[in-house]
């Protein structure tokens, strides 16, 4: 059931990382021909919770120099001695068909990844200390068929994230509070560590909240099974957020007609379930924002390694079954994806307002008055522009 979803979601985030191209050339048959390994599912050794103690094999750990998700926009800064410690699990990055997963040392793929930390992950550096593992990250392809190696493929990748999120629980000891986040594959994989982790368990106490961002949640087949209930308040705490991006005209029907033909966390069927959404400018689900109190969104450069911030950012209001409208189309350089899925933008288009959202929470969490905020920039680009037609 996960592994159908996956198939529609990567392969749109996929598309976007590899040019739509893709999609105009190799329909179909054809698609799958290109992208799905043909050799057996290779697997390798189950990577243990010690590996994870190598600073080599994190992308965004607090001794890396260099780090990813450090990197913020003109005028805001990494908060000093940050209190809470967040894991950040990427979403994929990897589209090549020579492996079924891949290789820790690719270096296309890896690349990819710290645009998405940049992008994404770099939203929590102020309140945390930001952990972001290096995975072996089912490729594409694999999602693109119902072969037995798909599957092993999916669960191979979390037994990488799973050796990880141990590693980082280790580390940052047994008291401190928690920030779990993650994108597309990275919040699918994030849905299953609430699920075997979390739920249940003392260690749910310690989650200030989840960002399941980019993957459909069914409120009523899935959510139950998380340990968190989703988030019905701008500043509670010990909660879930997840939202799914779309410019109007909207059309998410291929992200419905998949999810209606799956079956839930509790085993019974999504079909015409409503799914978690909340609107990330205002921290509450299923309401609506004007473009004036979104606080910055990131205009990516050509190269993809930095960003400007425009304010006001795009507005946002929850539809449907819980989808997530920016109103109009707007050029954030490309990617847009079909139905005017802004899937690739989720995080980057309402960064401020998620960098405050996580500061809120654990200032409820914690029983703390808010930090000082951080300044908008001095001096913004234009206005949004809307794509050329």
């Amino acid at each position: 059931m996960a592994r159908k979803f996956v198939y529609l979601v990567l392969f749109l985030i996929l598309l976007a990382i590899a040019g739509l191209f893709i999609y105009r050339l190799f329909p179909g048959e054809v698609m799958k021909a290109a992208l799905v390994p043909s050799a057996q599912f290779e697997g390798g050794p189950a990577t243990t919770e010690q590996a994870y103690e190598k600073s080599g094999m994190w992308f965004a750990r607090p001794d890396i120099p260099n780090n990813p998700a450090l990197w913020t926009p003109a005028n805001y800064k990494p908060g000093k001695k940050p209190p809470v410690a967040v894991f950040f699990i990427h979403p994929t990055s990897y589209i090549d068909r020579a492996h079924w997963n891949a290789p820790l040392d690719d270096a296309q793929a890896n690349k990819t990844a710290e645009v998405f930390l940049r992008g994404q992950a770099s939203a929590f550096n102020g309140i945390g200390e930001i952990w972001a593992p290096r995975y072996r990250q089912a490729t594409f392809g694999a999602f693109l068929t119902s072969e037995a190696e798909a599957q092993k493929a999916l669960d191979f990748a979390y037994g990488d994230v799973l050796a990880a999120f141990d590693e980082f629980l280790r580390e940052v000891g047994p008291d401190r509070p928690i920030i779990l986040a993650g994108h597309s594959q990275g919040a699918l994989h994030l849905e299953r560590l609430l699920r075997e982790r979390v739920a249940g368990q003392p260690l749910a106490k310690r989650i200030v909240a989840a960002y399941v961002v980019g993957w459909p949640i069914s409120k009523t087949t899935d959510l139950p099974t998380l340990g968190l209930p989703e988030c019905a308040t701008a500043d509670q705490a010990h909660c879930i957020l997840s939202w799914q991006s779309f410019a109007e005209p909207a059309d998410p029907s291929m992200i419905t007609d998949v999810f209606d033909a799956t079956t839930g966390f509790d085993g019974k069927p999504r079909k015409g379930t409503d799914m978690v959404c909340t609107n990330p400018i205002t921290g509450t689900p299923g309401a609506a924002a004007g473009a004036k109190d979104n606080l910055g969104t990131l205009i990516p450069s050509k190269d993809l390694n930095s960003a400007t911030l425009a304010t006001p950012g795009v507005p946002a209001k929850c539809f449907g079954r819980g989808f997530l409208s920016i109103g109009e189309p707007v050029n954030l350089g490309g990617y847009v994806l079909p139905g005017n899925n802004y899937h690739v933008f989720d995080y980057s288009m309402f960064w401020v307002n998620v960098r405050n959202d996580a500061v809120r929470r654990y200032a409820t969490f914690s029983g703390k008055p808010l930090p000082a905020r951080t300044p908008a920039p001095f001096s913004t680009p234009a206005p949004l522009a809307s794509p050329k037609r």
